[in-house]
C-alpha cells in the first residue's frame, strides 16, 4: 500500500469511522477523525443512542478482520430467536435459524462505540471531539470546522475525506449542491421510545436472555433485547398520530393505562416507565438513498450517510461494517486510486443497499404483525425444512441477510421467488408432514441456483 504520506480524514467518530480508522492505519495511512459531539467516553451518553443493536455474520466478519471480534464476547448477548407475547400474556418461541449456532448477538452501542474508538487510537488514530464539520469544499477537497466549545471557526487541508457521519450528514449536505445529485428520503409515520427493563434484586434478567422480545400488536409493537448487565433495551414503535399513537400519551396516566392494556406481562416489570416515557425523546426513522457518493478522487460517503435504512432487519450495523469491509478490500486490489476506489465501492453497494433498505420496510410489517400469525409461524417451519433438505438452494431470506454474506440484492430477489415457492407449497397444507416433495423438489430445482455460502 502506498498510503504512507497521505492523511484521511473521516467525519464522524460512531461505529463506523473508528473501524474504518483501523483498516486504513493498519494500511499505512494517517488516519484523523473529526466529531461533533463530545467523547463519550467521559461525557454520560445522551439519551436515544444507547439502544441496542443486533450485530450478526456481516458486522462479525469486519469484527474479525479488524482482530476485534474475540474481545467483543464480554458485552454481546446471543439470541436463538423472537419471543412473542401475545394480548393474553401466551409466549411463543420462535427460532432464527436451522440449529444454535445460528444467532444475533445483542450488543450496547454505546459499548461497541468505545471499543471501537480505543482500539482506533491505541493504533495511533487521533478523535478530534465537539468538532462539527461546517462545510466542504467540492472543488479543493478542503474542510471547514467549527470548535463546539470556543465557537472557533478554521479549515482543514486533507487528501481525502469520508463521511461517516450519519443520516444527517454535513459531507452529504454539501454534496447535495452539486448537479445532478440524486436524493431521496422517506420518513415512517411511526416513531420510537426507547424505555428499559431494569434487572432484577439479583442483577439477574428478569425475561429468557437468549431471545429478542417482541410484543406484536399489529399497528405497533413493543421490543426488549437483553444488556450484560441484566437489562432489557426496550424500544415502542408507535404511530405518530391517530389512533393508539405518540399523540394520544400525554400523561403519566395514558402511559399507564396504555401499557396495562396492551403489553400486561411487561408493565410490572418496569416500576418507572412514565418517568422512562417522557425522559427520553420519540425518534424518528428514516430511509435515506442518493448518488454518486463520491466526488471524483478527494470524497466518500459510507455507511448511514450514504443509504441510512430503518432499523427492522437489524442490519443498519452490519451494512456499515460491511462497507467498511468492501472498501477496504478495494484499497488491498488498487491501493490508493481513490477516484478509481470510490467508483467501483459505488457500484459494488448501491445495489446492496437499496435492497437491504427495501428489505427492512418489508420486515417491519412482519415483526409489527405477522409473526403473532400462526399461517407465518407455519410457513417459518417449511422454510426450514426446506432449507435442511436444499441446503445450498433454498437459504430462507432472513438466513440469507443474517447468517451469511450473500449480497443483499441477491437475497432479495432470492427470497421473491421463495415466497412464491412457499405460497405454492403451503397454501393447501397445515402440516410439515403433508408437504409435497415431489413438488417442491421440481420447483426449487427449476427456479433457484446453488449459492455460494460465505459465512
Amino acid at each position: 500500500m502506498t498510503g504512507k504520506a497521505e492523511t484521511i480524514s473521516l467525519i464522524g467518530a460512531g461505529l463506523n469511522g473508528p473501524l474504518l480508522a483501523l483498516g486504513l492505519v493498519k494500511r499505512g495511512f494517517r488516519v484523523e477523525i473529526y466529531e461533533r459531539r463530545p467523547d463519550m467516553r467521559r461525557v454520560r451518553i445522551s439519551a436515544g443512542r444507547s439502544i441496542n443493536l443486533a450485530l450478526s455474520t456481516r458486522g462479525i466478519h469486519a469484527l474479525t478482520e479488524a482482530g476485534l471480534w474475540n474481545q467483543m464476547w464480554q458485552i454481546i448477548i446471543p439470541m436463538k430467536g423472537r419471543m412473542m407475547h401475545s394480548a393474553t400474556c401466551e409466549l411463543t418461541f420462535q427460532p432464527y435459524g436451522k440449529n444454535e449456532a445460528e444467532v444475533i448477538n445483542s450488543i450496547s452501542r454505546a459499548e461497541l462505540n468505545i471499543a471501537l474508538m480505543n482500539a482506533a487510537e491505541e493504533q495511533g488514530v487521533k478523535i478530534h471531539f465537539l468538532q462539527r464539520c461546517t462545510g466542504f469544499d467540492l472543488k479543493t477537497g478542503t474542510l471547514q470546522l467549527r470548535d463546539e466549545r470556543t465557537g472557533e471557526d478554521r479549515t482543514l487541508e486533507s487528501t481525502v475525506v469520508i463521511g461517516c457521519d450519519g443520516s444527517a450528514s454535513a459531507i452529504r449536505g454539501e454534496m447535495l449542491k452539486m448537479n445532478r445529485f440524486n436524493f431521496s428520503q422517506q420518513y415512517l409515520d411511526y416513531g420510537y421510545k426507547e424505555l428499559t427493563i431494569p434487572a432484577g434484586p439479583d442483577g439477574k434478567h428478569v425475561l429468557a436472555a437468549d431471545a429478542l422480545h417482541i410484543w406484536p400488536r399489529g399497528n405497533y409493537m413493543l421490543i426488549a433485547l437483553p444488556n450484560v448487565d441484566g437489562t432489557f433495551a426496550c424500544i415502542l414503535f408507535l404511530p405518530f398520530e391517530g389512533q393508539d399513537s405518540f399523540a394520544q400519551l400525554t400523561t403519566a396516566s395514558a402511559v399507564t393505562t396504555f401499557f396495562q392494556s396492551r403489553f400486561p406481562d411487561v408493565i410490572t416489570l418496569m416500576p418507572d416507565l412514565a418517568d422512562n416515557f417522557f425522559a427520553n425523546p420519540t425518534g424518528a426513522m428514516v430511509t435515506i438513498k442518493c448518488a454518486p457518493w463520491h466526488v471524483e478522487c478527494r470524497s466518500l460517503l459510507l455507511g448511514d450517510a450514504a443509504h441510512a435504512i430503518v432499523p427492522f432487519f437489524g442490519q443498519g450495523i452490519n451494512c456499515g461494517f460491511e462497507d467498511c469491509t468492501s472498501l477496504l478490500e478495494l484499497l488491498d486490489r488498487h491501493g490508493a486510486d481513490w477516484e478509481r476506489v470510490f467508483r467501483e465501492f459505488e457500484t459494488a453497494r448501491k445495489v446492496n443497499t437499496d435492497a437491504i433498505a427495501d428489505l427492512a420496510v418489508e420486515n417491519f410489517v412482519e415483526m409489527r404483525d405477522r409473526v403473532a400469525d400462526p399461517r407465518f409461524l407455519f410457513r417459518k417451519k417449511v422454510e426450514l425444512a426446506l432449507e435442511s433438505k436444499y441446503p445450498q438452494l433454498f437459504v430462507p431470506k432472513y438466513a440469507m441477510v443474517t447468517f451469511h454474506r450473500i449480497p443483499y440484492a441477491t437475497a432479495l430477489k432470492r427470497g421473491q421467488v421463495q415466497d412464491r415457492i412457499l405460497t405454492e407449497l403451503c397454501d393447501s397444507i397445515d402440516r410439515v408432514e403433508d408437504l409435497d416433495w415431489s413438488k417442491a423438489d421440481h420447483l426449487i430445482r427449476s427456479e433457484l441456483t446453488p449459492l455460494e455460502l460465505a459465512s
